[in-house]
């Protein structure tokens, strides 16, 4: 894990007043970074601050950052800076947040390097060439589990290794993009398999893990090295559509249910901004097996968990119009986790998978074993259908609704950070072509 350094010093404060109003999920101890454009613009890498956004290139332009990271980050995608690894974008963090601190020189540039966010269109960051859709929340498996066989809720592998399955990146979209319904097939109540719109539309809350650096096919990842490779984290809700899901699933896991589209956050934030949220992984039960050796380490123990609060709220048509504020549906922390983000690139690379730089993981729904901490819908009706003010109900989501993903790292005597928010509007299945 990253080391707390003066970046993170819970006293520095930025010229910007909307970095310090205690409520950003952008103050300076974050930084994290991402790609936007304005309108008739092209596309280029930029940092978020408060309200407003860091220009990295017009910054370079005025000599008030340099070096090849800072190029790279001012590109229209990210993966030039992620292969060049964590040393090379925790030096451009530590030059941004000199620019950004109190007492430079850059307040009087502020016009020609910031733009506001509300000026700004935020793009996909990372060209993400593989995707990978991991299962560590025992609470998320076993509550489910359950409901399948009782008597053998989680799958046998379970507290063995992170399961994982490997996802459709082509499909993976930016916070604000529309999810359309998908088409697809399953019996319905008359035993008939049928083609048609799901009716169980679902979201899954889960954290984003960006990776960086690369290991050469055939080459494993030790514990040791693990770290190196995580980039940043981000919000992820991997969309599911239940009723294709339990219909495809046996024998070879999750397909069409999974791949209609995977929503991100738009801002990655740096393995440097999370070092105060490091926490000792979770603790095992008594009678579940240690980890394998390969999957286990001293550092993992101590500080391989993170600290984020994780949030999931409904927007329905209804409530837009009679302007509501979205229902929260879920309030979890992904330090319930049963496996790491570590362990997780450990276990992808243990039989010699190369891992590339902007690649995707996702962690798997974060469910913790609270009541309200279900992370899906799924679960949720396990208490019952959903209920909303004014008197709707959700069983699964319909058209018009709106899902948004809110997070923040919290510790104690650190400023807290947040990841933006990642959101979807439902669009209706398109017809079918003739």
């Amino acid at each position: 894990m990253s080391k707390i350094d003066r970046t993170h010093d819970p006293l520095r404060r930025s010229w910007l007043p909307s970095a310090n109003d205690g409520h950003t999920d952008f103050p300076i101890q974050n930084l994290p970074f991402g790609v936007f454009s304005r309108e008739g613009e092209a596309r280029r890498g930029g940092v978020a601050i408060g309200d407003q956004i860091l220009d990295v290139a017009a910054a370079l332009r005025l000599g008030l950052l340099q070096g090849e990271a800072a190029q790279a980050a001012s590109e229209p995608q990210l993966n030039r800076l992620m292969a060049m690894g964590l040393g090379a974008s925790g030096a451009l963090r530590e030059q941004v947040s000199a620019l950004l601190s109190e007492g430079s020189l850059a307040t009087a540039e502020a016009d020609r390097i910031l733009v506001p966010m509300r000026a700004a269109r935020l793009h996909l960051p990372v060209q993400v060439g593989n995707f990978t859709d991991f299962m560590v929340a025992y609470d998320h498996c076993h509550r489910l589990g359950m409901v399948r066989n009782p008597q053998a809720p989680l799958p046998p592998a379970f507290k063995h290794l992170p399961v994982a399955y490997h996802s459709r990146a082509s499909t993976v979209r930016v916070s604000g993009e529309p999810v359309h319904r998908p088409n697809g097939q399953w019996p319905r109540e008359d035993g008939q398999v049928r083609f048609g719109p799901s009716e169980s539309l679902d979201y899954e809350l889960e954290l984003a893990i960006w990776l960086c650096g690369e290991n050469a096919t055939g080459t494993p990842v030790p514990m040791s090295r693990a770290p190196e490779r995580l980039f940043g984290y981000g919000l992820l809700n991997d969309w599911s559509a239940r009723d294709m899901q339990r219909w495809e699933m046996p024998p070879l896991g999750p397909f069409l249910a999974k791949s209609l589209s995977t929503t991100v956050s738009p801002w990655l934030v740096t393995a440097q901004a999370m070092a105060p949220f490091a926490i000792p992984a979770r603790a095992r039960p008594e009678g579940d097996p240690p980890p394998l050796p390969h999957l286990d380490s001293t550092q993992n123990r101590e500080t391989g968990g993170l600290s984020i609060a994780l949030e999931a709220y409904l927007l329905t048509p209804r409530m837009r119009e009679a302007g509501e504020a979205p229902q929260r549906l879920t309030a979890t922390d992904f330090a319930t986790m049963y496996w790491t983000p570590a362990q997780m690139v450990v276990h992808h690379a243990s039989n010699g998978c190369s891992l590339l730089p902007g690649d995707l993981f996702g962690s798997g729904t974060c469910s913790g074993p609270d009541t309200g901490a279900e992370a899906c819908i799924a679960e949720l009706l396990l208490r019952g259908p959903i209920q909303l003010p004014g008197g709707e109900t959700r069983r699964f989501l319909q058209d018009g609704d709106e899902v948004i993903f809110r997070g923040r790292g919290h510790a104690p005597g650190a400023v807290s950070i947040g990841f933006g928010e990642c959101r979807a509007v439902i669009a209706p299945a398109p017809s079918w072509p003739d």
